[in-house]
């Protein structure tokens, strides 16, 4: 019965965002006369109402936080239901079966796939699950529930030690949580194979919303010498040198992924091609461009190097420099791939970091592509933050002397 769940009042006007698809419920909107987000708790299913009580749909409840809610539904009246969840995951999937041949993809992708704090990543049949929100993490059993019945695998694990979760104040923790996990974790991406550390990895073990822009890249290395740097285990440089790169150099500050670059090159017969340097990638592109080092194709893909608004400046800073050392370390004429997973950086303003970077160093830039997150990440129309990748393909040229 829809008199069970608590109703959340928005302010006069508030609901005109809402209406036009926005999950978001922001603090300010809410009638605080109304409905005091001091009475709902963390997690909490709540029915929202604009403020003549029209009804806008069901929501999930961060009450302390800016986004205070996310809507779960449109049209339900009560509660979010395993059964729900079950049409979710299955519409989701419905869209990555159309996409990919192949079992290897992000599965849920949050707010994007109408399940905000969700994630989930399939490695064939092994699945990897972050659990962002309190919401979802007391809904974690009925997730793994439906997996289980939907794909029979061989087994889950949560990896929930995001930094989402913190800020819902959720403990970190990483465990099989049903199956066996099998001695290797592999999957397939653009016809080469790696080795997912879906345990001691980053994030989930693997990030699948660059596969487009690396087989885009695949198609342009061969002959070509490559610095693929923040490799993580070689997601760029293995490729690389897997579809005809004569030199791959992979740099990570992690020795275990630099371990694994290795083991990855090895498993796809090119490592004779592919060394790994570990250490801070600013020091040592910097020690590359003392030595003299050129390469024909420069990627740099950091982490997020701007989490939050206030770190803008800092963070612009920061993609300025990497962008300057990678176009030094090119001849005469190279390839620079220059990607951020910032969403607070926005695609123009990335375009402008790589030009002031390029007459910083007297060089000429041209954009030929614009790489977005893959087809397992979809954008939602009406929340920009969710168009959060960019992959910048230049070609980079010294003046004329």
């Amino acid at each position: 019965m829809s008199d069970s769940l608590n109703t959340l009042f928005l302010k006069r006007g508030a609901e005109k965002r809402i209406r036009g698809g926005h999950l978001w419920l922001y603090s300010n909107e809410v009638d605080k006369q109304r409905s005091s987000l001091k009475t709902f708790s963390l997690g909490e299913q709540v029915l929202v109402k604009a403020h003549d009580d029209k009804r806008l749909g069901l929501a999930v409840m961060s009450p302390n936080n800016l986004i205070c809610g996310r809507f779960l539904s449109r049209t339900k009246t009560t509660e979010f239901t395993k059964g729900d969840l079950k049409k979710r995951i299955r519409q989701a999937l419905s869209l990555r079966e159309m996409t990919y041949s192949q079992p290897y993809y992000r599965l849920v992708h949050g707010d994007a796939d109408w399940l905000p704090g969700l994630v989930i990543d399939r490695f064939n049949d092994v699945f990897s699950i972050q659990l962002n929100s309190v919401f979802m993490d007391q809904f974690g059993p009925t997730v793994v529930n439906v997996i289980n019945e939907v794909f029979e695998p061989k087994a889950i694990v949560y990896r929930n030690d995001s930094i989402a979760r913190a800020d819902e104040g959720l403990e970190a923790n990483v465990e099989v949580i049903s199956g066996e996990l099998p001695e290797e974790v592999l999957l397939v991406e653009n016809d080469t194979q790696f080795r997912v550390p879906i345990i001691d990895g980053q994030k989930t073990g693997w990030f699948f919303d660059h596969r487009e822009n690396r087989a885009r890249l695949n198609g342009m290395v061969n002959g070509k010498r490559v610095l693929d740097v923040f490799s993580y285990v070689g997601g760029w440089g293995v490729q690389a040198a897997k579809h005809g790169a004569s030199e791959v150099v992979c740099v990570d500050a992690s020795a275990f992924a630099c371990e694994e670059v290795l083991a990855n090159a090895e498993r796809n017969g090119v490592a004779d091609k592919v060394t790994a340097m570990t250490g801070n990638a600013f020091e040592v592109m910097k020690q590359l461009v003392d030595q003299g080092e050129h390469f024909d194709v420069v990627i740099v893909d950091p982490p997020a190097l701007i989490k939050r608004r206030k770190d803008l400046k800092q963070g612009e800073q920061a993609y300025h420099r990497l962008n300057q050392l990678a176009i030094r370390l090119m001849g005469s004429e190279g390839t620079l791939v220059s990607a951020s997973c910032s969403m607070h950086l926005g695609r123009e303003r990335l375009g402008e970091v790589v030009r002031v970077a390029s007459r910083h160093v007297d060089r000429q830039a041209q954009i030929f592509y614009d790489g977005r997150q893959g087809f397992d990440h979809p954008v939602h129309p009406a929340i920009p933050e969710t168009d959060y990748l960019k992959a910048i393909f230049c070609r980079v040229v010294r003046e004329l002397s």
